[in-house]
């Protein structure tokens, strides 16, 4: 019994962090959270990110910071919280409309925030503000104070209540909360507003996947039409894509690191290509190719399984069922209420009828120009033990759909789109929801076998495949176009 846990308080959230004291107490033992132990070995140590940031205007983001504010502070006031602190990035840009580059592929600004029913502080590296972002930002009525100023101004807290998340706000700040301030403990009022998307951002959002499908039909051509007589790899496939993507208007970063994966090592699902794995690819089997962008439109998570060749009728059975998978989530109509977890059966009834499974979720929220993978909404069918159950499914949620069969020394195989839940028809019985697919490109029907598909399948690819056609045709060239034509054929 005894002995002591120690960590940084500031990397482990206040949920996490009040586990570890109950079992800190359960064994008679001490908690230590005061500091980081790396620091006095760690002399090479890189500085905290600073980099510029930019207001994302309201033509793009379709509600001010004012609004935000606003309703954020309803939601407090209907919680009975005097103060919300926030150290949750991807919130904090949001409810501020910037964007930053702090974090690779995250365009975030290292902060916290602390809103109160008359002020709202930004706590951050104020030597990156320019002299047109104060004004921004005070138009806005948003103060700023610098990073570290967050641990005095909680210390110093004088308010009947304050909210936040036991997930996201980490441990040394919720212990600092002085005694006698109630704590409410909640998810973030923003958590859901940024999940829903409003009318401009849907818009804008079907313009970045358009930009989107362009980049990657563009590399499908490619890559379908080289693949016999130029040497290619998995790096320098994946280079290619990005280069169509930078040619894009209004192209930002990628998403996340691309994941470009020949063959067995499609079988891991987050495989990274380096210098030591990268394939050469060669005229046969399946190439994974998992990647996306920011645009200032938004956000997109993109997935495509190709054949660079022949593949054996087993594989063709395979990629079937999980393009039937990803075809029976897309098509599915429901009441209002229903969640992610009632919804995810339909993605994997086809490849659970072969016997097999996938080891993950069917499907994740996206941000708008923010993380690629975001809350609450998600199709799976495990929950985690003891979690709250968030997915109900709400119009203007943008999920990804991405069924998938991994067989472990052999292939990969994930087809995945984006999916904009929207309103259906109102009945007697209420109001039904459905969703419409956003992602535009492809699925490469050299993989499909016909025979496997039912006549709705059929018809539902065929008529996903006309509007990639519609969408794209007019952005490519001839010899793209004409190429196109062929493989958004009917079947």
């Amino acid at each position: 019994m005894g002995g002591c846990i120690g960590f940084d308080g500031r990397t482990v959230s206040a949920e996490t962090g009040e586990a570890y004291r109950k079992a800190a107490v359960e064994k008679k033992g001490t908690l230590w959270m005061q500091g980081d132990l790396t620091e006095a070995f760690w002399t090479d140590r890189p500085k905290m990110p600073c980099a510029p940031f930019f207001i994302l205007s309201e033509q793009y983001s379709g509600k001010s910071t004012a609004d935000k504010l606003a309703d954020i502070r309803n939601e407090m006031k209907e919680a009975g919280a005097d103060v919300h602190l926030l150290s949750s990035l991807c919130d904090i840009a949001w409810i501020l409309n910037v964007r930053g580059n702090d974090i690779t592929h995250v365009p975030v600004v290292l902060s916290y925030l602390a809103v109160t029913m008359r002020e709202c502080i930004w706590f951050l590296r104020e030597e990156m503000i320019t002299k047109e972002q104060r004004a921004y930002l005070e138009e806005n009525h948003v103060a700023t104070r610098p990073y570290e100023a967050i641990d005095a101004y909680i210390a110093s807290l004088n308010a009947g209540a304050v909210l936040y998340d036991g997930e996201t706000l980490n441990m040394k700040l919720a212990a600092s909360i002085p005694k006698g301030v109630q704590v409410i403990l909640g998810h973030n009022p923003s958590e859901w507003q940024k999940a829903i998307k409003n009318p401009v951002e849907t818009e804008h959002i079907k313009r970045a996947h358009i930009k989107d499908g362009v980049a990657f039909t563009k590399f499908m051509y490619w890559l379908k039409t080289r693949i016999a007589s130029e040497e290619i790899t998995e790096i320098s496939a994946s280079d290619y894509l990005l280069k169509r993507r930078q040619e894009q208007e209004h192209f930002l970063d990628v998403s996340f690191d691309t994941i470009c994966a020949y063959g067995e090592h499609a079988a891991m699902m987050h495989y990274a290509a380096s210098k030591e794995t990268d394939a050469r690819l060669k005229p046969e089997g399946f190439l994974l190719v998992d990647s996306g962008g920011h645009y200032l439109e938004g956000t997109t998570d993109i997935t495509r399984t190709l054949a660079l060749g022949a593949v054996t009728q087993e594989m063709k059975r395979h990629f079937t069922a999980v393009v039937r998978g990803n075809l029976n989530l897309a098509s599915a109509k429901f009441l209002q209420g229903v969640k992610g977890t009632q919804l995810d059966v339909l993605a994997r009834k086809p490849i659970w009828d072969l016997g097999l499974d996938y080891r993950c979720g069917t499907g994740h929220g996206v941000g708008y120009l923010l993380n690629v993978h975001e809350g609450p909404n998600a199709f799976r069918y495990k929950q985690r033990e003891g979690a709250e159950d968030l997915t109900v499914l709400k119009e203007g949620m943008v999920t990804t759909d991405e069924p998938g069969i991994y067989l472990e020394g052999a292939y990969g195989i994930r087809i995945e789109n984006e999916l904009l839940c929207q309103k259906a028809e109102e009945t007697e019985y209420g109001q039904f929801l459905c969703f419409e697919t956003i992602t535009y490109a492809p699925i490469d029907l050299d993989a499909v076998d016909a025979s496997e598909l039912t006549e709705r399948e059929k018809m539902q690819l065929n008529a996903y495949h006309q509007k990639v056609y519609k969408m794209l045709a007019p952005f490519l060239t001839e010899e793209e176009a004409e190429w196109l034509k062929g493989y958004t054929r009917e079947l």
